[in-house]
């Protein structure tokens, strides 16, 4: 039998399954199956590639979504987990005292801007955002947008722009809870998701704790090897959004979280904290003008304790207070879009001199002009000017957009710039590597520079062979980033009164380009393909070190299969894989490998939701440990228990 005529079986025997099982309509005739592919996730709306609500399909940025039903799927602990599982020429590393690192298109952490609900986060380890923050608790859908857009979010937007959305609901109550364990470590994670509507009163409250144990990878014997343990530890999170709707056209909503990991060493213990809080107003003025304004608060603390004592008396403590305003004037199907930002950021640590502290005020203005002449071109316009206190830096970023729809097809074209100033780290460190070397600052810094350009095509249409009947999408883009005056440390020339030793100083540039592949395939049986491919090539300056080195070849794939029998059970089975390449590196540096997972998910009666995975599936090990391989011991297995407790009373 050929595998055409197996394939076919298996969707006629299903659709006959679901419809003895009752799955009928109600004049007896059988219902279409419904399945999620990309008619879908086209209209799913968007905001972070042009700061205002757009269906996916329409936007000319390219942008990749995470859906709620991919994060589900996933069953990730957080922001790391999902991004690694989901995208090619994303990787995350480790760093010294065992920090995440992130290369995103050759790109790391700090020229990267992670948003929560589009607000800024403070704080960082090894030039990271702390990604244990970003649980995904109550994360209805994650945007990315790769390439420069600082002419929407200013500095740090030199690559890209990752923005987590919280989840709404729209029901009178939700209630979910549910724990997961992982073998490796003996890791436990366990929260809770509440949501209730009640009038003009909505709530969303979300917790979330997890512990796990040190992992030894390989005894200290072990020379060759830069790391021997994955520290074990603890986090917790607990956050809350209350939203009041005074009148039809006002929604105003207040923020409040509080977040804590706890890293166990040999002879340390290394805690951080993070408070923050915000108020935000939306208010549709009328049928053409929509106001936004909101104030945040952010504070990211960090100590080191020895046998129970604080080393210092303030290691590290990063406070940013934020002022918004957007305001959207709508002409039929165009849009003006003008908005501006005041951010003040206090930083005070143990690395500064005599243990002091810095602060800066940095201050934009931005306007964008969406420009739809008709139902097949859309043009979008950004510029934007920001300004330092602290180094007086001023840089002002643009943005150009096209998109040409045709039958089946969309055509996008763009050029974006980006920038970041240096931070008040680099500019004012005066740091002793514990007696390795000195690291100082450089108050006279210059902005990295970033332009890019990026053109992608997309097609997509509709199979409707007996066999194979169902939709596709097929998605490819090619990008080139000039990446310019990136700050880095050199040796320090040693002609005043310091100790040699490192400076943070700009160097030249660095060509970044690359290749993104995507394709999907979902028959209406519910068999579904998804494959990614990215290619990588850097020119000019090497942006690597020994903890952020980029690879020229990456993929992910998966083949799944979803099914619902009758009202109260349903399964979801999936095999998916990430390839990534040797890095092209000065650097000891591990080779190529490919990490395989297995992932079968139950909906039992009611809300009930068995998980269950296994990864790392064929058992591969590193030979040796670098920052950048996969820290893994060998094949590990989850289960995990989900209960939406509002479905069992439905």
């Amino acid at each position: 039998m050929r595998i055409h005529d197996i394939f076919s079986l298996l969707c006629l025997s299903l659709a006959a399954h679901a419809l003895l099982a009752g799955n009928t309509s109600g004049n007896g005739a059988a219902e279409e199956p419904e399945f999620s592919i990309d008619e879908k996730l086209l209209d799913e709306v968007v905001v972070t590639a042009t700061r205002t609500p757009k269906a996916l399909k329409d936007v000319p940025v390219v942008t990749r979504v995470i859906t709620t039903e991919e994060i589900e799927r996933a069953d990730a602990t957080n922001i790391q987990d999902l991004l690694t599982e989901e995208l090619p020429g994303l990787e995350f590393g480790y760093a010294m005292s065992q920090e995440t690192s992130l290369n995103m298109s050759g790109f790391g952490g700090n020229a990267v801007l992670f948003l929560v609900d589009g607000e800024r986060l403070a704080g960082e380890t090894m030039d990271n955002v702390d990604y244990n923050r970003l649980d995904l608790g109550n994360v209805g859908q994650v945007e990315i947008v790769k390439g420069a857009s600082s002419a929407l979010y200013g500095a740090n937007a030199v690559g890209g722009v990752v923005n987590l959305i919280s989840r709404e609901s729209s029901d009178p109550w939700n209630v979910n809870v549910n724990s997961r364990y992982r073998s490796e470590g003996n890791e436990w994670r366990s929260g809770a998701n509440i949501n209730f509507n009640a009038g003009r009163w909505s709530s969303n409250t979300s917790a979330q704790h997890s512990t796990r144990e040190t992992v030894r990878l390989t005894d200290a014997f072990d020379t060759e090897s830069k790391i021997h343990d994955i520290f074990g530890g603890e986090t917790f999170s607990v956050k809350e959004r209350l939203t009041y709707r005074p009148t039809d056209n006002l929604r105003l909503t207040a923020r409040g979280g509080y977040f804590r990991r706890t890293s166990n060493r040999y002879n340390y213990t290394d805690r951080y904290s993070d408070y923050t809080g915000g108020l935000r107003a939306l208010w549709n003025i009328d049928a053409t003008r929509y106001l936004e304004a909101s104030y945040s608060y952010d504070q990211y603390d960090k100590a080191r304790f020895v046998s129970s004592k604080r080393t210092h008396d303030h290691d590290y403590s990063n406070r940013q207070h934020t002022l918004h305003l957007l305001f959207n004037k709508f002409w039929g199907k165009h849009t003006l879009t003008v908005g501006g930002d005041v951010l003040h950021d206090f930083l005070t640590t143990y690395q500064f001199t005599d243990n002091g502290n810095h602060e800066q005020t940095s201050a934009d203005l931005f306007v964008q002009f969406d420009y739809n002449p008709t139902r097949w071109l859309n043009l979008v316009a950004s510029v934007r000017d920001d300004y330092f206190s602290a180094s007086r830096n001023n840089a002002v970023t643009a943005r150009v957009a096209s998109m040409f729809k045709f039958t089946g097809l969309s055509v996008r074209a763009s050029y974006s710039g980006g920038f970041r100033a240096p931070t008040l780290k680099e500019m004012y460190m005066n740091f002793d590597m514990a007696g390795i070397q000195m690291i100082y600052g450089n108050p006279d810094l210059k902005p990295e520079r970033s332009h890019n350009f990026n053109l992608s095509l997309e097609h997509y249409g509709e199979i409707r062979s007996t066999v194979f009947r169902g939709k596709y999408s097929a998605t490819a883009s090619g990008y080139y980033n000039y990446y310019d005056r990136r700050i880095t440390t050199t040796d320090f020339p040693g002609d005043d009164e310091r100790e040699e030793g490192a400076v943070y100083a700009n160097e030249d540039g660095v060509k970044v380009s690359g290749l993104d592949i995507t394709a999907r395939y979902r028959a209406v049986c519910g068999f579904g393909l998804s494959a990614s491919y990215n290619y990588l090539h850097i020119a000019g300056s090497s942006i690597d070190s020994q903890f952020t080195q980029p690879r020229p070849h990456s993929a992910t794939w998966r083949v799944d299969f979803k099914h619902d029998i009758g009202r109260n059970y349903g399964f979801y089975v999936g095999l998916s894989g990430r390839y990534l390449s040797k890095p092209t590196s000065r650097y000891e540096t591990d080779g190529a490998y490919s990490l395989w997972k297995f992932t079968l998910q139950h909906s039992v009666w009611k809300g009930i939701n068995i998980n269950f995975a296994i990864d790392n599936l064929l058992n591969y090990v590193p030979k040796v440990y670098y920052w950048n391989s996969a820290p893994t011991t060998g094949r590990t297995w989850t289960v995990g228990l989900s209960l939406d407790i509002d479905k069992m009373f439905n």
